[in-house]
């Protein structure tokens, strides 16, 4: 069971395009398809190459309405605060990130984050797709020294210690791979990240 996840498109229609030629079982776009939700539908359209395998979480760049509505539009499976069975795995996701200082339609406070996670407790075995890495790690270093990430999902990840956890948002982490605990970690990116289950 091949999960493809990767995050933080950004209307790049060619890395879309070229993501989509890669064979796996599920795709989950996590987050950020496009800047300020300009382009969502191209994107999409894209993405409906795959239709009935692709999941899609807002970013903050998008909100859980608008990723509902292009779903809905596309043949796509809206994954924000959801959770679906995969190789034995239970695969969930949670979209938006904490505040940032750009104002942008998905951003959730760490109060928000905490409590959504939530819901997740208890699926075993746990495979965490947010659009918001943990804060203090790999995954969430935009510079070195200086981290963004939430604190609420550092806090849920080192509590549950989910199988596998996957984010993006942080651009400058894409494509990074550490252990959080007992979890592998990953920053997806553009180029993606192929999960083996």
């Amino acid at each position: 069971m091949r999960l493809l996840v990767f995050s933080d498109i950004h209307g790049d229609a060619g890395a879309l395009e070229r993501l989509m030629e890669i064979e796996a079982d599920h795709y989950i776009a996590a987050g950020d398809l496009c800047t300020f939700a300009r382009g969502l539908d191209a994107m999409c359209a894209i993405l409906a190459r795959r239709a009935g395998k692709v999941w899609v979480l807002p970013g903050n760049h998008e909100s859980a309405p608008q990723i509902e509505a292009a779903c809905a539009a596309h043949g796509l499976n809206p994954l924000h605060e959801r959770s679906f069975e995969a190789g034995g795995y239970q695969v969930a996701g949670l979209g938006y990130s904490n505040p940032t200082p750009f104002n942008t339609p998905g951003e959730y406070s760490e109060a928000e984050i905490a409590s959504k996670l939530e819901m997740f407790d208890g699926l075993e075995p746990l495979v965490l797709i947010c659009h918001c890495p943990p804060l203090g790690t790999a995954l969430d270093e935009a510079a070195p020294g200086r981290h963004l990430g939430s604190a609420s999902v550092a806090a849920f990840v080192e509590r549950v210690q989910p199988r596998y956890f996957v984010s993006g948002h942080i651009h400058e982490a894409a494509g990074r791979k550490t252990m959080l605990g007992r979890t592998e970690g990953y920053s997806a990116g553009k180029h993606g990240v192929l999960i083996e289950l």
